[in-house]
């Protein structure tokens, strides 16, 4: 029952801070200086077209009723038409969004449960010259500017050997194959993703690999560690059935919002990779004033941003029930 408390209480407010952020975006749309219509319809639409689109988005309505239609428009999914595309803003966001959640939520998972496992042993080895060197390697990969790296990842493995694709998520070769098979169209994903996936793999891994150790350091100087000793229990018992659990929260913490900003955050990845995802199409609308793309896109990570923390929450109370009073 506490639990459910908690999740109900969290939820809305997220919901209240969602619906303030967006009406902080209808404002800065609406309010901005210059004509609202300019900016969000396509001067190359036809006159019937832009009338028919000024209608959908309330734009020759008072600004009350505008936030209605806002809000009407965001429930039911319609954002507009790209000017660019010339697509329902709705139909590139669905394209897009499952490359972005494939490529980062693969390399950060995978960072995770390596900077967990290599977190863990460094504490248990502390002061050692294994924990040496993983500190010092992580520091190096954590603090590393993301946009060098992929250059440098780039130049080395597919220019100078040229084991990986450049750029790009697919090869059209393949992809226009008739006989190629469902196996080797993955196949060539995975190809085109190894360099970005291990440009964001490096980035988060020191990142992780650092919380747990300290989180680890601090949870072995519990009482229950000492009795867990007392016991006779081993120490790897100890260190993986009994520190490394609670140790593991932080890292709970560090995942959920690496996730939920990987959205935006991969604006630089998938622009260096060229990879079709939302960061990039997000840098795209804002550089080339694609005002109901660019708009769209900063609803989607917000409501990312909202959702996983209240994922986190939700998971880090599940986890630690003194969180819940």
């Amino acid at each position: 029952m506490e639990l459910r408390r908690y999740i109900f209480k969290r939820l809305f407010q997220i919901i209240i801070i969602f619906f303030v952020i967006l009406t902080i975006l209808f404002l800065l749309f609406r309010l901005a200086p210059g004509d609202p219509v300019s900016r969000m319809i396509d001067p190359d639409m036809t006159a019937e077209d832009a009338r028919h689109l000024m209608e959908q988005l309330g734009l020759d309505q008072p600004l009350g009723l505008q936030y209605l239609y806002y809000i009407k428009n965001f429930l039911t999914g319609n954002f507009g038409f790209s000017f660019h595309y010339g697509q329902p803003v709705i139909r590139i966001i669905a394209d897009r969004l499952p490359n972005t959640v494939l490529l980062f939520t693969t390399s950060i998972i995978l960072a995770a449960f390596a900077g967990v496992f290599l977190g863990k042993i460094a504490s248990w080895h502390k002061g050692r010259r294994l924990d040496t060197a993983m500190t010092l390697g992580a520091l190096v990969t954590h603090t590393l500017f993301l946009p060098w790296l992929a250059l440098i990842l780039i130049w080395v493995f597919a220019y100078k050997l040229g084991w990986f694709p450049i750029n790009g998520m697919i090869s059209e070769d393949v992809w226009l194959d008739p006989d190629a098979g469902l196996w080797f169209k993955a196949i060539d994903i995975a190809h085109h993703m190894i360099l970005p996936m291990g440009t964001l793999f490096l980035i988060h891994f020191g990142s992780y690999l650092l919380i747990m150790r300290s989180s680890m350091l601090e949870t072995l100087k519990e009482d229950y560690i000492l009795t867990a000793r007392a016991k006779g229990l081993t120490e790897k018992t100890i260190r993986n059935h009994h520190a490394a659990p609670n140790a593991a929260l932080p890292v709970v913490t560090s995942v959920g919002l690496s996730l939920a900003f990987s959205i935006n955050g991969g604006a630089l990845t998938e622009t260096v990779f060229t990879w079709p995802g939302i960061g990039r199409e997000l840098v795209f609308s804002v550089s080339h004033n694609d005002y109901p793309l660019a708009q769209a896109s900063f609803l989607l990570i917000a409501m990312v941003v909202l959702l996983s923390n209240l994922v986190v929450d939700v998971l880090y109370a599940y986890l630690d029930p003194r969180i819940r009073y």
